[in-house]
């Protein structure tokens, strides 16, 4: 397995890490058995990178890597965890709670939820517009402290908020969306962490499915599913996007790879400072994106993925509007 470091100051990890949430409901049903099986299939491919929040599935996503990590395999992994973000029973998105007491209770659950003594790295799911940031990451440096934290990452938050976290403690990461169609990050915010040093875990580098090219209209409307309401898979929105899967397709083919794979070699060739995470749910869909590690791009590759999949390219934005109004990587 390649491996990456994160940040200056962060763990070293897989080239390519697993993003666990939709193995709890967010993209529609799923099957435990199959989930723990794709997790335990990641660690034996040398995938240690983890991702979970504990907001996923409300404890079902911490509970079912607890379970996968049981034993030995905890020293496998390193297991990153966003927090913060609330919602209510009937699963709406609620707002976001950085105050410190909130920190220190959160992480308590989730240390209890996933059977360990310490989490890896842990991060504010979004930016709390009533706490500020410092106080948010001073109280997780707290628990650095005490042992119960090694690292300190964050999650889409802009440049000022990069800055005056990175200047309370060391911050090893910034989690965002990255991905062919979602290139917002390359204008300011990441520029800013290469100065800073600090890494970048990519999720959505697959658009939830949209650029995996396994994806068409008749999927996603299961209840519960993030895509029934992300505009990118509404209306004329989606069959502008998918147009440019077929772009892409053509360029994959070409290279005797699939869509997916490009489209994860891509995201990975713009530095070794990224790690990828992709949200397989199966081990079919895992087997395939490890074959993205195989992929070598050229600059004539590059060059054709550009013009295939040009910067602004997609139809929509990738929240609804009321989710993107909390992205202070947005702002």
């Amino acid at each position: 397995m390649q491996t990456r470091q994160l940040g200056k100051t962060g763990p070293v990890v897989s080239a390519l890490g697993l993003g666990a949430m939709g193995m709890s409901g967010m993209y529609g049903p799923s099957d435990r058995a199959e989930s723990l099986a794709t997790i335990d299939a990641a660690l034996e491919a040398g995938i240690t990178l983890i991702d979970t929040g504990d907001f996923y599935g409300m404890g079902h996503n911490e509970m079912l890597i607890g379970e996968a990590l049981k034993g030995s395999k905890r020293d496998q992994a390193v297991i990153s965890v966003k927090f913060g973000a609330q919602r209510d029973p009937g699963a709406g998105w609620i707002g976001f709670d950085g105050r410190p007491a909130a920190v220190k209770t959160a992480l308590a659950y989730t240390l209890q939820r996933l059977g360990v003594d310490h989490i890896d790295i842990y991060r504010p799911a979004r930016l709390d517009p009533n706490v500020p940031i410092e106080d948010t990451v001073g109280a997780i440096a707290d628990m650095v402290q005490a042992g119960y934290v090694r690292h300190i990452g964050l999650s889409e938050m802009g440049v000022e908020t990069i800055r005056k976290a990175h200047a309370v403690h060391p911050i090893v990461d910034l989690q965002i969306e990255y991905a062919l169609i979602t290139r917002g990050v390359e204008d300011k915010i990441l520029p800013v962490l290469r100065e800073l040093g600090i890494g970048m875990t990519a999720y959505g580098v697959l658009s939830r499915g949209l650029i995996s090219g396994h994806w068409d209209k008749d999927q996603g409307k299961a209840a519960g599913d993030f895509r029934s309401h992300s505009p990118r898979f509404q209306g004329d929105n989606v069959d502008k996007n998918l147009t440019l899967v077929e772009a892409l397709r053509k360029i994959a083919q070409e290279k005797g790879v699939s869509v997916a794979q490009i489209a994860i070699a891509w995201v990975a060739a713009q530095g070794d400072d990224i790690v990828p995470l992709v949200g397989a749910r199966t081990r079919a869909r895992l087997a395939e994106s490890l074959g993205a590690l195989d992929v070598v791009l050229s600059a004539g590759d590059l060059a054709a993925i550009e013009h295939a999949v040009p910067k602004d390219a997609a139809a929509g934005t990738r929240y609804a509007e009321a989710q993107m109004a909390h992205l202070d990587s947005e702002h």
